[in-house]
């Protein structure tokens, strides 16, 4: 009994490992088992398209033309006529400062100027007296020199009216030099007078421009600092807030495709919600990188790893804002200075051209290097120094063949947010490998098994609504 129950166990065993076998043998031909995983990506098709190339940037608005006004002469503000937000015409007055020294240096200066014309007139007179003492001193010289032929009267009476005469020569020369001198100082009086009347006059201060007062800094009673070799205390800012810009600074990167007239999208924090954004066009683009202008040899050291930017000027056109002109009426504008703002410089466009997607796109290293210095082949023979040549890194897209992931190397031109230009390497209606971009810049490599991608997969990081709420 016990040895028919043995046999049973064997006989069971035996029928369980050839059942084993055989699916192995089966999995095995259907693919199941001893193959390559496939990598699971996704596909798109190579398509034409149109490209808008763009430059994105932040910054503020500002505008075109604001004078800031600094008084020229220090002193008490004792008027002010305007207040923020006023807009004023040019020559309007604006505010006054205490005049009452300078009023003091302007008499003092026309006095002096009288003074000095009165003494120009003493010295004209007495250039007078000199010509007349001159002729009664030639007549006597002329008389006293015949006598003096006839023995009549002595050598030294002669000599001294020949001295006389001399004298009264010079006195003339003296007489004109001195008229000269006056002259010069009625000038330099003068100078002094237009220089206070002028010190005068700045105590009073005129609206230069035309625009808005868009900053007030100083109230009635505050003291001004003023000079006319530097800026003194700023008073105020004038605008001409019918012309905006937004000043913006762009990536040493990103400048080189960015010319002067290309148009641009602006989107204002302001006016974001509305979804509004307004047109613009680049007026002006540095040629001095933000922050470098004035920088010293230290500071550019110092900062040699900082990020490179360039300011760029892009005027907010007029007709893309006349609508909210007219709803907040004449002496109201969309624009306050410091919004801040975000714009889409658009420096390139391309109808109708072959792309792919950007993130289908990816660089591998070309493996066919040649090394030019050749290896040693004993010790006394010497290494050359020639560089090794290395091949340039090479752009790539992973073409679908039959569900195989094969390299293919092209050349890309413009692209937008989404899409890029493929300039060759790949036809019209070709399926490519298009995602995820951490598979295709890594792991990807030519003739891999490729499949789809589930796309009700969850993604990584991703949550559901009922594990969220």
């Amino acid at each position: 009994m016990a040895r028919k129950s043995s046999n049973r166990i064997w006989w069971i065993v035996g029928g369980v490992m050839a059942i084993l076998i055989v699916g192995l043998v089966v999995a095995k031909q259907a693919g199941w088992i001893g193959q390559e995983k496939p990598i699971e990506v996704e596909f798109a098709t190579v398509k034409r398209t149109d490209i808008i190339e763009r430059v994105s940037a932040s910054g503020r608005v500002q505008p075109e033309v604001e004078v800031k006004l600094s008084p020229d002469v220090s002193g008490e503000i004792t008027a002010l006529y305007v207040e923020e937000g006023d807009s004023v015409q040019q020559g309007q007055l604006l505010l006054k400062i205490r005049p009452d020294n300078y009023e003091s240096l302007f008499a003092r200066a026309q006095a002096s100027v009288n003074s000095s014309k009165a003494s120009a007139e003493q010295t004209k007179a007495a250039l007078a007296q000199a010509e007349a003492r001159l002729i009664r001193a030639k007549a006597d010289f002329d008389r006293n020199k015949k006598l003096y032929e006839d023995k009549v009267i002595s050598a030294a009476d002669f000599e001294q009216i020949r001295a006389n005469y001399q004298v009264a020569q010079q006195d003339i020369e003296a007489a004109k030099a001195n008229i000269q001198a006056a002259q010069f100082n009625v000038k330099s009086a003068e100078a002094g007078l237009r220089d206070a009347a002028e010190n005068l006059r700045k105590t009073t201060i005129f609206a230069p421009v035309s625009g808005i007062i868009s900053l007030l800094n100083v109230e009635v009673g505050e003291r001004v600092v003023g000079t006319s070799q530097m800026a003194g205390t700023e008073l105020m800012r004038i605008a001409n807030l019918n012309n905006m810009e937004v000043r913006v600074n762009v990536n040493e990167n990103d400048i080189v495709r960015v010319t002067r007239g290309d148009t641009a999208e602006i989107d204002v924090d302001a006016y974001s919600g509305t979804g509004r954004k307004f047109k613009g066009v680049v007026t002006e683009i540095a040629n001095t990188a933000s922050g470098l202008a004035s920088a010293s040899g230290s500071s550019l050291a110092s900062s040699a790893d900082a990020v490179t930017e360039f300011e760029v000027k892009i005027k907010i056109l007029n007709e893309s804002f006349q609508d909210l002109m007219a709803k907040k009426g004449k002496k109201s504008y969309p624009f306050k200075p410091g919004m801040t703002a975000s714009v889409d410089i658009i420096t390139d466009r391309k109808s109708n051209v072959l792309t792919v997607p950007i993130a289908a796109v990816t660089t591998r290293e070309n493996e066919n290097k040649e090394e030019t210095s050749p290896q040693p082949e004993s010790q006394n023979q010497t290494v050359s120094n020639k560089p090794v040549r290395v091949e340039p890194i090479k752009e790539v897209v992973f073409v679908d063949s039959a569900g195989y992931a094969n390299v293919q190397e092209v050349r890309t031109g413009i692209s937008d947010f989404e899409n890029i230009e493929v300039t060759s390497g790949l036809k019209e209606g070709e399926k490519i490998v298009s995602g995820p971009f951490i598979i295709i810049s890594k792991r990807l490599k030519d003739n891999d098994k490729i499949i789809k991608k589930n796309p009700e997969e969850k993604k990584p990081g991703a949550g559901s609504k009922e594990n969220a709420n």
